[in-house]
């Protein structure tokens, strides 16, 4: 039997995992590193620049997938590493030969990302001229190197991460607000830096792969001003639910008493360089080939995962109706939805997309979705997302349309039984939806 032929009599979702593991793989950020990295006898190249033979690399690297892409580079050019730091999520560290690995929690900060920020604002100042910076970002950077802004504390922070990811807020929103609340984003991390070099090689994990949203932007310029962040603020309403001290800091910000962050133009970005080294374009890219490998007729529908996660999971279940009966088919989407919270259940976007799919996929045999974050990580739970076709709501014992009320769809699915369970995945490109139709 030939492989499209096995794979055509293959389960739905066990299609829809290996088009994913082909999604991940094609990601996988200590690949992409490596990748970046050549050497030619002495002479090391990042992303093809040449860095001189006298200059040693200080490595910051920042994220879920740090300590993979640290890991390369100890492999590459450990020899050229003069100091360093990795700052991850907790349950995503590795073990390093030569950099030191902090792990710090996320979304929310943690007194230990304070920490890490000054660990790094200490290195980048301590640094020599003749040294090349090499900065590692992927996504979650800006919430595990957290410091305040003189003024703020922590908990300032810590109240207003939370407001924006309960109300909805996007990444670009939520990024907005922390350039101008913490130390290190906004391109403030290069203007400590004493190097006269600076390289950065990112994992992309934002809409547009935009290097000053990737991380919140340590080392680029950020378009956005004070009255951009109170405007966030005000637009999601909840002006009146962050702190007193931040809606101040803001406010005096506009009025020009506290410091912008760094601008398109400013000097210390001559010496900048960034270079995306994967996204979610590629992961999309290789689900369409894994899709086709099976036998399947593949599309990639784009990066069109934005808004609720309730509402695109139902139109997606909706294209997926549409789609049964042309033939087995995979759509592939990417991008990153949001959540309001309503209740007080578990669950992610992922987890909440798929349960708002499986109610419209009620009673389709044909078709069936597979929603997962990218990172392995979907929301505060142990899952990366879930599976839902047409049996989903008939096989739980549970009310499906009061857990999605209730942002419960992690207690939907793990007692029903489509938890999608990873484990770190050492990456970070957001989201993918994977979509059949048979």
């Amino acid at each position: 039997m030939s492989d499209g032929a096995a794979a055509r009599r293959a389960s739905p979702r066990s299609q829809l995992e290996r088009c994913l593991t082909g999604a991940l793989r094609a990601v996988d950020a200590e690949q992409a590193t490596a990748a970046a990295l050549t050497r030619d006898g002495a002479r090391l190249r990042v992303a093809g620049r040449a860095i001189p033979d006298d200059s040693e690399l200080v490595v910051l690297a920042a994220g879920k997938a740090a300590a993979a892409m640290a890991r390369a580079v100890e492999a590459r050019a450990g020899d050229r590493v003069r100091s360093g730091l990795v700052v991850t999520k907790d349950g995503h560290g590795l073990p390093l030969a030569q950099l030191p690995v902090r792990e710090t929690a996320h979304p929310v900060p943690d007194a230990r990302g304070v920490g890490a920020a000054q660990e790094a604002l200490a290195l980048v100042a301590g640094a020599r001229a003749e040294d090349t910076l090499l900065l590692l970002l992927s996504g979650g950077a800006s919430a595990l190197w957290t410091a305040p802004l003189p003024g703020l504390e922590l908990g300032d922070l810590v109240a207003t991460t939370e407001a924006l990811l309960a109300c909805g807020a996007d990444i670009e929103e939520i990024n907005c607000v922390r350039k101008h609340l913490s130390l290190l984003t906004g391109g403030r991390l290069v203007q400590e830096a004493r190097c006269n070099r600076v390289e950065v090689l990112a994992v992309s994990d934002v809409p547009g792969d935009r290097v000053e949203v990737i991380g919140s932007g340590p080392a680029a310029a950020d378009p956005t001003r004070y009255a951009d962040a109170l405007a966030v603020l005000e637009r999601r309403g909840i002006e009146e639910r962050v702190p007193g001290a931040v809606r101040e800091h803001l406010e005096r910000g506009v009025r020009g008493e506290r410091p912008e962050s760094l601008k398109p133009g400013a000097r210390e970005l001559a010496r900048v360089r960034h270079t995306v080294i994967a996204c979610n374009a590629d992961a999309r890219r290789a689900a369409v080939e894994s899709g086709r490998s099976l036998g399947l007729s593949a599309l990639d529908l784009g990066e069109i995962l934005r808004g609720e996660a309730r509402v695109v999971g139902r139109r997606l279940a909706g294209v997926a109706r549409c789609t049964v009966g042309a033939g087995p088919t995979l759509l592939v989407a990417g991008g990153e939805t949001t959540v309001t919270l309503r209740g007080r259940g578990r669950g992610g976007r992922s987890q909440e997309l798929a349960l708002a799919a499986a109610l419209e996929l009620r009673g389709e045999p044909r078709a069936a979705l597979l929603a997962a974050g990218t990172d392995g990580s979907d929301g505060p739970t142990d899952a990366a997302g879930a599976f839902a076709d047409g049996g989903t709501v008939a096989r739980s014992d549970q009310d499906a349309a009061a857990a999605l009320a209730h942002n419960d769809a992690y207690g939907f699915f793990d007692a029903e039984g489509g938890l999608l369970r990873t484990g770190p995945t050492q990456t970070n490109v957001m989201d993918l939806v994977l979509v059949f139709a048979g």
